[in-house]
């Protein structure tokens, strides 16, 4: 069996608009959750959210768009970290080409970030906008297919908030099977009122920055962004520079209800054991944990039941939501690349906001920034609606 390698990565978030300046903000704990600057809705000015920095015209002309049709701002910031892990990567226009290159893509909201045109244009009440064909969750997709004219296998998945984790867990697979010798993985979502407003009825939006594990949670922020990883086999990587393997991998649904997890955590705790044992690793290896974590009282209190139920000792665990807000489609890869990072710089990142951690299993999350720990594997978790639930084992190279 071939092993899927990590050798590229990129990303944008509400913590930078690369690699870099997301670790930057992770080691010196700066979030990135602030009032809305570019998202417009009755809510930007009363909700915090975790907003990329850079508007849409910005983003245009650092990719050479200024002149694009169609491109939402979900195609932008696609753009912006695929282009970031294709160099990263020392991908050429003959590699992203062949037929041996994969592209599998994830999101949730889609072209849907223009809630009003799509409303206007579907009720006939337009004459019609450049954004007829941008409108579905695939179309930053096939943009980037038409961009960089890749010809082999490609997929967009949409599995709520586990989708890109379910894409970065499908391209392994391919290279696992010798299907594919490279597959770019990664998702991205951008705010829209489709999903505020969602959000917003579901009564589970805080009107603060969110605080994960804590005992006084009161809701999720929700955040936009994109992230990129690029997976090749050994014989693809070559002499590159390798940040991690993805060791493992498991998926699981509890079917329990539309947008909570059962209190049992039944498809968390099988996605864990299922990543964690297709890693072929014991559950004291796992050195950090990226937790799902998204502040809501089912979400966290169901996960540390999962957690508590697997492991005798509690490893080291945080949600890095406190810094981007939670990214919908996007979130597994962008946890992804943050569970990398702590990899190859053996470092621990915090869980922001948290004053009151939940007592219920005498384990606290991460509270502050450090380094110096050896982490051997790390897990990602990512739980979407209607139970869907993944998780990732990524392992050191080193």
């Amino acid at each position: 069996m071939k092993r899927a390698l990590v050798t590229g990565m990129g990303i944008i978030s509400a913590i930078g608009e690369n690699v870099n300046e997301n670790h930057n903000s992770l080691r010196n704990a700066l979030t990135g959750i602030h009032k809305a600057a570019h998202f417009e809705s009755h809510y930007s000015s009363l909700l915090p959210f975790g907003e990329c920095k850079a508007s849409n015209e910005e983003l245009k002309e650092t990719l050479g768009l200024q002149d694009s049709v169609g491109y939402t701002r979900t195609c932008l910031l696609a753009n912006n970290a695929f282009l970031e892990a294709i160099g990263d990567a020392g991908l050429s226009p003959e590699d992203l080409s062949s037929f041996d290159t994969a592209l599998i893509s994830a999101s949730t909201v889609g072209g849907m970030c223009l809630t009003d045109q799509l409303y206007e244009d579907a009720n006939l009440k337009s004459s019609g906008s450049p954004y007829l064909e941008s409108y579905g969750c695939s179309a930053h997709t096939l943009k980037l297919i038409k961009r960089y004219k890749i010809r082999g296998f490609t997929d967009t998945i949409n599995t709520a908030c586990s989708s890109s984790a379910n894409a970065i867990m499908m391209g392994a697979r391919l290279i696992r099977s010798g299907r594919a010798k490279r597959v770019i993985v990664g998702g991205v979502d951008s705010l829209a009122k489709y999903t505020v407003n969602g959000f917003n009825a579901l009564k589970i939006l805080s009107e603060s920055a969110c605080k994960p594990f804590d005992e006084n949670r009161n809701g999720l922020n929700l955040g936009e962004g994109a992230a990129y990883l690029v997976l090749e086999s050994e014989e693809a990587a070559g002499s590159k520079r390798v940040y991690a393997e993805v060791s493992g991998f498991g998926n699981a649904n509890d079917a329990h209800h539309p947008s909570a997890m059962s209190d049992n955590a039944i498809g968390a705790v099988s996605s864990m054991r299922d990543a964690i044992q297709s890693a072929g690793i014991s559950y004291d290896q796992i050195g950090y944990v990226n937790a799902h974590g998204t502040g809501t009282q089912n979400n966290d209190e169901v996960e540390l039941y999962g957690l508590n139920h697997l492991f005798a000792k509690m490893p080291p665990y945080s949600s890095t939501k406190s810094f981007t807000g939670h990214t919908l489609g996007a979130a597994g890869a962008v946890e992804a690349i943050y569970s990398v990072l702590s990899i190859v710089y053996s470092e621990l990142y915090p869980s922001l906001n948290v004053e009151s951690p939940i007592g219920t299993y005498h384990s606290t999350p991460i509270s502050s920034f450090s380094d110096n720990h050896a982490i051997k594997f790390a897990l990602s978790n990512s739980f979407g609606f209607g139970g869907n639930c993944t998780s990732l084992v990524f392992g050191s190279v080193s």
